[in-house]
């Protein structure tokens, strides 16, 4: 039973592969067939709008959307049998190349290579038509793209009649006033007449849990976190916790009156308020709140009230009041502007409007530029100044006094969208500027808090980090804010996920995230295998510490490779296509990067032969030392004054070097003695044996050696020679037999000379003194 299963296995093992061979290409189904259709339909009707150029920015909007989901289905598509075409392309590979042209091979080598060719292609054929496909909805969305930003730019610029045209003005106030009124009737007509009365007092107990809730969330809710905030401001001492919860009590002061302005909204809702501004005030109450509100709470970010608040701009306390009107007032007007445009009843007359409005803006933010620059040019005038922030500042303040200038200006003369766009750009990004500086700081003050390190939580990495990857991720809204359409973003997020192609290689964060995880995963069980060796492993063989420090040393680069290898195969990056580039930089590496490439060949020389070993005590271009570390380019010492010095490897190589300790530890030591003249040399020579032999550090095997130099200018002179068990003791050793030979002499009654010298005068009759006159 067994034997035959087994056969079974095999007989299956061996038809798979043939079975998948033949269904790896099916024929199109027809689903296949209806998606080819549509595509064709779709290419022809893009084709016909984008050549007769008349189509409207919405309909090319929608265009756009129908070919980039066409587009995402051929970048899908590419895709179908990847796995099977790499095996395909693997198999041609490993048949070599095919023989040149009147060279013939094997009968059997050209039919597997003429199979596995044909399956290659039939494979292809939808892979080259979706890449095909690809291209040409890549290359429609392009110009419809091209069209949409230049009907946008023509709308841009178009220039409509002058709202500063005084004949324009009396006809504005007229329609305004209509408008009021117009309003008025709407909000009273749920009070009109019993029928209307009785069809909202239905919903009595909806309606009275809705006000309720507004007047808690418009009013009480402020009163009660303005009691909460003074409480806790109270206690303040500017420590983090306290400025996280004073943050968190504006923001929910901000927030809640937005939220009551949407239960508003709903409560005109109910009562069956009519007209067209009910169709909006479901958005627009909430909107203009969060304008109105959020432009107050950055305002008290900025400008903050409390003396002694950390502020993100540098005006006195005296002047915050006044920036803190300035951005509320320019937070009013924005909302003010959105109204306009929200209503088509005020369609005819917004250009008037938007004009009388862009003059407040224009004139409050001239003010604000004003404050700021006055404020920040004393700054830097002062002694103290050493803040990076103060020229973008300056330069801030300076965009902010043009644009209060241009804008109505260019509102004025008819070229109102202009003008609107760059004055509610403006103000748009000033806000994002100030949330970011807000949360960055807030960041800042939570890292002081979660790590109880309150002084240090400036200069910490991490929220530094934290805080620069907040900006980054800003950069999209302020996008949006200048103009930006949001598929244009989709767009250039999409070119940045497919990434780049160099050579061969398809270059992309997906393959690139890939690498990094491969080999930081790689070196980390690098690491952890050169623990598991230098903890359990080596410690338990007869290795020194230079055959230890090599393994480790070898274990650490040949993982990094390996480490930095798998993460190229893993991410798919083909080394082959770097070729080239490799060759370039070969000759750079052999004249340029020679001495580099010297001391990488020297260190492994060094790591392999061992002729120096850590701990080792050498002597270099004169220079005395113990090894501490060898690396791959240079070796560091760690001199007798405990200065640490970098040597190339290729001086240890190429140039003399004394190693002290490479075989054992032992070594020589040589004492010079000097005896007067008249001294017994024998007793000399037993005493200095004897007090050799005595000393522990000097080994008897073999013996000391007591020798008589000679006869000097002014004693007898001997030297002792002696091995050391440790040279590294050297210095104390030459202390104590120093010390020793001095106590034995003076007690053998040994005299150890000074130098004598006799002095003999040519003329001494010179130093006597003269005879008296």
């Amino acid at each position: 039973m067994t034997r035959a299963l087994a056969a079974l296995l095999l007989v299956l093992a061996l038809a798979l592969p043939g079975l998948a061979q033949e269904a790896a290409a099916p024929d199109p189904g027809p689903g296949e067939t209806a998606l080819a259709d549509e595509w064709a339909a779709l290419n022809a009707r893009a084709v016909e709008v984008l050549e007769a150029a008349r189509a409207s920015p919405e309909a090319l909007e929608s265009l756009r959307a129908e070919l980039v989901r066409a587009r995402a289905r051929f970048a899908e598509a590419q895709q179908v049998n990847s796995a099977r075409i790499e095996t395909l392309r693997g198999q041609l590979a490993s048949l070599g190349e095919p023989p040149p042209e009147g060279e013939t091979e094997a009968p059997e080598l050209a039919a597997q290579r003429e199979d596995l060719t044909a399956q290659l292609d039939e494979l292809l054929i939808p892979v080259r038509e979706a890449q095909a496909n690809f291209t040409a909805a890549d290359g429609l969305i392009a110009e419809t793209d091209a069209l949409i930003s230049e009907a946008r730019t023509e709308d841009l610029l178009r220039q409509d009649a002058p709202p500063i045209n005084p004949v324009l003005w009396p006809p504005a106030l007229r329609r305004g006033g209509e408008v009021l009124t117009d309003l008025g009737t709407d909000l009273a007509e749920p009070f009109a007449t019993p029928t209307e009365r009785a069809a909202w007092m239905g919903r009595g107990v909806q309606l009275g849990i809705l006000v309720f809730a507004a007047v808690l969330l418009l009013w009480r809710s402020r009163v009660w976190l303005g009691h909460l905030r003074d409480r806790v401001a109270r206690h303040e001492q500017e420590s983090p916790p306290a400025r996280l919860g004073l943050l968190a009590i504006s923001l929910a002061r901000a927030i809640l009156p937005v939220v009551g302005l949407g239960v508003v909204a709903q409560i005109l809702r109910l009562l069956g308020t009519g007209g067209l501004w009910l169709e909006t005030a479901e958005w627009l109450l909430p909107a203009a709140g969060l304008l109105i509100f959020g432009a107050h709470w950055l305002s008290l970010q900025a400008f903050p009230e409390r003396d002694a608040s950390v502020t993100l701009l540098p005006i006195p306390a005296r002047r915050r009041r006044e920036g803190r009107v300035h951005a509320v007032t320019l937070g009013i007007v924005l909302a003010l502007s959105l109204a306009v445009y929200a209503s088509d009843l005020l369609a005819d007359v917004a250009g008037v409007l938007q004009f009388a409005l862009m003059v407040a803006a224009g004139l409050t933010l001239l003010r604000l530029g004003q404050l700021i620059l006055a404020e920040s040019r004393q700054l830097a005038a002062g002694p103290e100044d050493d803040s990076f922030w103060l020229g973008p500042l300056q330069l801030l303040a300076r965009l902010m006094l043009l644009v209060g200038l241009v804008a109505p200006v260019a509102t004025g003369l008819g070229f109102v969208n202009l003008g609107t766009v760059l004055m509610w750009s403006t103000l748009l990004t000033l806000a994002l500027l100030a949330l970011i500086g807000t949360l960055q700081t807030a960041i800042f003050d939570a890292w002081a808090v979660l790590t109880r390190r309150r002084e240090a939580a400036t200069d910490a990495l991490a929220p530094t980090l934290v805080g620069f990857a907040l900006a980054v991720a800003a950069v999209p809204v302020l996008a949006l804010i200048w103009g930006v359409r949001p598929s244009t973003l989709g767009e250039w997020w999409e070119t940045f996920l497919r990434g780049f192609r160099l050579g061969e290689t398809q270059i992309s964060p997906g393959s690139f995230l890939t690498f990094i995880i491969v080999f930081v995963i790689g070196y980390l069980i690098t690491r952890m295998v050169k623990g598991v060796l230098r903890r359990s492993v080596l410690p338990k063989t007869r290795l020194d510490t230079g055959g230890t420090n090599a393994i480790l040393s070898g274990t650490g680069y040949l993982g990094i490779t390996l480490a930095a290898l798998l993460a190229i195969t893993t991410a798919g990056i083909n080394l082959g296509g770097l070729a080239i580039v490799a060759g370039a930089l070969s000759v750079g590496v052999g004249f340029g990067l020679q001495t580099v490439v010297q001391n990488f060949v020297s260190g492994i020389i060094l790591l392999i032969e061992r002729p120096i070993k850590l701990g080792d005590w050498i002597n270099v271009n004169g220079m005395n030392g113990f090894v501490r570390q060898i690396s791959v380019r240079s070796t560091r010492i760690e001199t007798f004054d405990r200065q640490d010095v970098i040597i190339p490897n290729a001086d240890l190589i190429s140039g003399v070097v004394t190693n002290y300790t490479l075989g054992n530890s032992s070594g020589r030591l040589i004492i010079p003695v000097g005896v007067a003249y008249g001294t017994d040399t024998r007793r000399v020579e037993a005493v200095l044996r004897e007090i050799a032999e005595a000393h522990p550090m000097v080994v008897l095997n073999p013996p000391p050696v007591i020798s008589f130099e000679g006869f000097g200018a002014d004693s007898l002179d001997f030297q002792m020679r002696v091995v050391l068990r440790d040279i590294l003791f050297i210095v104390a050793t030459r202390t104590e037999l120093n010390h020793a030979i001095a106590e034995r002499f003076r007690e053998e009654g040994i005299e150890i000379p000074f130098a004598q010298r006799d002095v003999w005068l040519r003329n001494p009759e010179t130093l006597r003194p003269a005879p008296e006159a």
